[in-house]
């Protein structure tokens, strides 16, 4: 297998909504609020018009990105029994994604995600993670790590206790190893956890702007690329309108972004581009093609609603 993903099982649920109701709700516009009360999140939901539903969660949507491009690639992450985690395995399957997981009734139900959509084309997300915060390093199956190129794990998890250990088992057993960051509260959380990984154990980073300048504490971008030198990882970089880069020791790659897009929806933006990068980097791509490819993924999914192309 080439990429092997492990992140949050969640199914997005996709609703427009106004910019009145993110005030009323208290919601940070464009970020992503955990709720951990599962009434309160029924509460908000019964208040929304579904446009749509898909087997989501950051890391599983560039699986499917890297899927839908010809290649070889698996996903691990926990739902429930329910009705949604059976929607859940059925949507992967459907986009030849090898779902590394056997579900059973749980606790907690299958984690949601609500995705809502304002005029102006930002997402804010409201998620539910159910049982997909609860994978354990029993959930992971060494064998297939160790079979697998690269995997590809994602921030958000570290928001919960039991998944450290699964990840701490998954970058053990990986020949090597690439994590997003995912969202700046969640480098602001676990900021000396996630430096560490970043200095110490990962082999490819990826982050927006936001999120690495946070996580070395600067205002000035030109310390991140400092820093990326001194490391000598690779980071990957998206930069909104500045386009994206890529830095790998001396090394410094940039692209812009593509013109005249209409955009209806940043949801999976950033999953899409990462998505391209790695569909580039095992197929021996340069660098600067490996940007232009995750570039082209994400202008592709920004003009239209959810995370699939």
């Amino acid at each position: 297998m080439k990429i092997l993903g492990i992140g949050n099982a969640i199914v997005d649920v996709i609703c427009k909504v106004n910019e009145s109701f993110i005030t009323q709700n208290n919601l940070a516009k464009g970020n992503m609020k955990l709720i951990f009360d599962e009434n309160e999140f029924k509460k908000l939901l019964s208040n929304l018009k579904i446009e749509k539903t898909i087997s989501g969660g950051s890391i599983a949507n560039s699986i499917v990105g890297l899927s839908q491009q010809g290649n070889e690639v698996g996903f691990i992450g926990k739902v429930s029994d329910d009705d949604l985690g059976n929607k859940y395995e059925i949507g992967l399957k459907r986009e030849n994604v090898n779902y590394i997981y056997s579900k059973k009734k749980e606790a907690l139900p299958t984690g949601t995600c609500l995705i809502l959509i304002t005029p102006d084309s930002e997402r804010t997300m409201c998620t539910f993670l159910g049982t997909a915060g609860k994978i354990n390093e029993s959930d992971i199956d060494e064998s297939y790590i160790k079979k697998s190129k690269i995997i590809f794990l994602e921030g958000y998890l570290w928001d919960e206790g039991e998944p450290k250990k699964a990840f701490e088992k998954a970058i053990k057993n990986a020949d090597k190893t690439a994590m997003s960051l995912s969202d700046k509260f969640c480098v602001e959380r676990h900021k000396p956890h996630f430096f560490d990984l970043v200095k110490n154990k990962l082999d490819i980073i990826f982050a927006n702007e936001e999120e690495i300048m946070s996580l070395i504490d600067t205002k000035n971008f030109n310390d991140v690329i400092t820093f990326a030198k001194e490391i000598n990882k690779l980071l990957i970089i998206t930069r909104g309108k500045k386009g994206a880069i890529s830095i790998k020791g001396p090394e410094v790659i940039e692209v812009g972004i593509k013109k005249n897009l209409n955009i209806i929806d940043l949801t999976g933006a950033g999953d899409l581009f990462a998505a391209g990068y790695l569909h580039g980097l095992i197929n021996n791509f340069s660098q600067k093609e490996c940007l232009e490819k995750g570039t082209e993924l994400s202008s592709k999914i920004i003009q239209k609603f959810g995370a699939r192309i």
